[in-house]
C-alpha cells in the first residue's frame, strides 16, 4: 500500500447504506441529518458533512461539454473517487452500523437502471481484468456490509455520474459511436472492490449493455497511480512533514482533545485507542445514512462530538493550504499520473484515435493531491463519487489548435488552475491552450524544487 493510506485525509472517506421509502434506515432511532437547502454564510461542519455524503436526491447541474459551436470534443479523461462505502474502521466496543450492502432496486436511493446493471454485472466473465481484479466481485452483495464495501448509495452515485456523462459526451458530442472499439477506452482502477465496482457502475450507464469482450480493466497497485515512477524519496519526505503538521495542529486543539476524552469514557477505552480507531470514519457513515450515533451503558456519542471532530478537519484543510507542505507533496505525488494524461492528450491532438475516453477509478487520497497540484485551492475535499474531468477540444477554425477544460463535480475550474488562471483575461475562448497544460506538467511543476525533471525533484531537498 502507498504511504498515502496513513494520511489523516483518509478520515474523510465515507460509507453508505440502504434506506427505507421514507428516507430513514429501518433501525435508526431518529433522524440526525438536517435538511440543508442553502449554503450557510460561514463554514458549518454539518453542512460540509452533508455535501460530503453526496446523497443522490436531486438532479445535478453540470458544465461538462460546454464550448463554442465550432469546437469539436476529441477526448475526455475522468478521474473518480469511489462511491459511498462502509467504514474502514470500527469504534471500539460499539455495534457496527447495521447497513445492508445487497442491491435492491425497490429500496432508496435507487436508479432506473439498477436492476439492469445487476443483471449485466452477472454476465461479466468475458471481461479482461488485470491481476487480482478478476477475483473481485463486480457489485456489492452482502446482507451486512463488509469493511470498506461499496453500498447501494455508492453504486447509484456512479450510475448517475455515468448517465450524466453519457447524455453530454455520447448523445450530444458523439465522442464514441455505437461501433466503438476496445482501443478507444482506457480503464484503470486500484485493487479494491469499491473502486472496481464504482468504475463498472459509471461505465454501465455511460455505455449501457456494453460488450464485455471490449472491456480491459487495468489494475493500479498505487493509490496515487504512479505506475513505474513511484521511487521518489522527497515525496515521502514532504508527506512525513505534512503528517507532523497535522499532528501538531491536533494536539493544540483543546476542544478536540476534550471530545476524544469524553468519547473514550463513553465507549470505555483509553483515549489513545479511540483516536487510533479513527472514529470520524464510522460517524460519517452513521451521519450519511441517517442512523443515530452509537450508545453504550455509559452514554451516547452525540452530534456535538461529531461537529467538533468535523470542524477540526475543516480547520486542518485550511491550514494545509497555508503551510504548502501538502502542495509540495502533491506536485511529486501526482506528476506520474498527470504526465500520463498529458502524453495521451498530445497523441490524440496529433490525430491518434485510441484511448479517447479514459476512466481512472480511485480514492480521496488520489483526487485531493491532483486538485492541489493543479492549484485548484478553492475546491472542497473529494466527496463520495467525486469526479474530475479533463476535456480536450479541437478548434474547428484552426484544426491544429487544441484546448482543454477541467471540471470538478460539474463546475468549470479551468481558470482556477495555476497554469491558466490569467489566460481568460486575454482570450475570448472559454478554455485553456493544451500547450499551457503540457508546459506545466513537463516543466513548471518542478520550478519550486529548483529542478528541471521529476527525477531530480524527487531527490533535491529544499533548504
Amino acid at each position: 500500500m502507498c504511504m498515502l493510506s496513513v494520511l489523516y485525509l483518509s478520515v474523510h472517506l465515507i460509507p453508505a447504506n440502504p434506506i427505507r421509502e421514507d428516507g430513514l434506515n429501518p433501525k435508526s432511532r431518529k433522524r440526525i441529518m438536517p435538511d440543508l437547502l442553502t449554503e450557510p454564510p460561514a463554514i458549518d461542519p454539518v453542512y460540509e458533512a452533508h455535501i460530503y455524503c453526496n446523497i443522490p436526491t436531486i438532479a445535478e447541474r453540470s458544465m461538462e461539454g460546454h464550448a463554442p459551436h465550432y469546437f469539436k470534443l476529441v477526448s475526455v479523461q475522468v478521474l473518480i473517487r469511489h462511491g459511498d462505502r462502509y467504514p474502514l474502521y470500527a469504534i471500539p466496543k460499539t455495534k457496527r452500523p447495521d447497513i445492508d450492502c445487497m442491491l435492491l432496486p425497490s429500496r432508496k436511493p435507487s436508479h432506473p437502471q439498477l436492476e439492469a446493471f445487476i443483471k449485466h454485472m452477472s454476465r461479466g466473465s468475458a471481461a479482461q481484468m488485470d491481476g487480482s481484479l478478476s477475483s473481485l466481485p463486480r457489485y456489492p452483495s452482502h446482507s451486512l456490509c463488509e469493511m470498506g464495501e461499496l453500498t447501494q448509495t455508492g453504486v447509484v452515485q456512479h450510475l448517475r455520474n455515468g448517465q450524466l456523462l453519457r447524455e453530454i459526451y455520447i448523445n450530444k458530442h458523439k465522442l464514441l459511436l455505437s461501433d466503438w472499439t476496445a482501443k478507444q477506452l482506457y480503464l484503470e482502477t486500484t485493487g479494491k472492490s469499491r473502486t472496481l465496482q464504482s468504475a463498472l457502475a459509471l461505465l454501465y450507464t455511460f455505455l449501457p449493455d456494453f460488450d464485455w469482450k471490449k472491456i480491459n480493466m487495468r489494475h493500479q497497485w498505487s493509490t496515487i497511480f504512479c505506475s513505474g515512477s513511484c521511487d521518489c524519496p522527497m515525496r515521502n519526505h514532504y508527506l512525513e512533514e505534512e503528517q507532523r503538521r497535522q499532528y501538531s495542529l491536533r494536539v493544540k486543539n483543546n476542544d478536540l482533545e476534550k471530545i476524544y476524552v469524553d468519547m473514550a469514557k463513553i465507549v470505555g477505552v483509553p483515549t489513545r485507542q479511540l483516536r487510533a480507531s479513527n472514529p470520524i470514519d464510522s460517524l460519517l457513515c452513521y451521519f450519511c445514512h441517517n442512523v443515530s450515533f452509537p450508545c453504550t451503558k455509559t452514554g451516547c456519542i452525540s452530534m456535538e462530538h461529531f461537529k467538533v471532530i468535523k470542524r477540526h478537519q475543516l480547520e486542518d484543510e485550511r491550514e494545509r493550504q497555508e503551510k504548502k507542505l501538502y502542495f509540495l507533496y502533491a506536485l511529486l505525488a501526482t506528476h506520474p499520473l498527470l504526465n500520463q494524461t498529458v502524453n495521451r492528450l498530445q497523441r490524440i491532438a496529433e490525430g491518434k484515435k485510441e484511448e479517447v475516453f479514459v476512466l481512472y477509478s480511485a480514492h480521496d487520497v488520489t483526487l485531493s493531491p491532483v486538485l492541489s497540484a493543479l492549484g485548484i485551492t478553492e475546491a472542497r475535499f473529494p466527496r463520495f463519487a467525486a469526479r474530475l474531468v479533463f476535456e480536450l477540444w479541437q478548434d474547428g477554425k484552426r484544426p491544429k489548435e487544441h484546448f482543454i477544460r477541467i471540471l470538478y463535480n460539474g463546475a468549470d475550474v479551468t481558470f482556477q488552475t495555476s497554469f491558466c488562471k490569467d489566460y481568460y483575461k486575454r482570450s475570448s475562448k472559454p478554455m485553456c491552450p493544451l500547450e499551457k497544460f503540457v508546459n506545466f506538467v513537463k516543466r513548471d511543476m518542478f520550478l519550486v524544487f529548483n529542478s528541471t525533471s521529476y527525477y531530480d525533484a524527487c531527490r533535491r531537498r529544499l533548504l
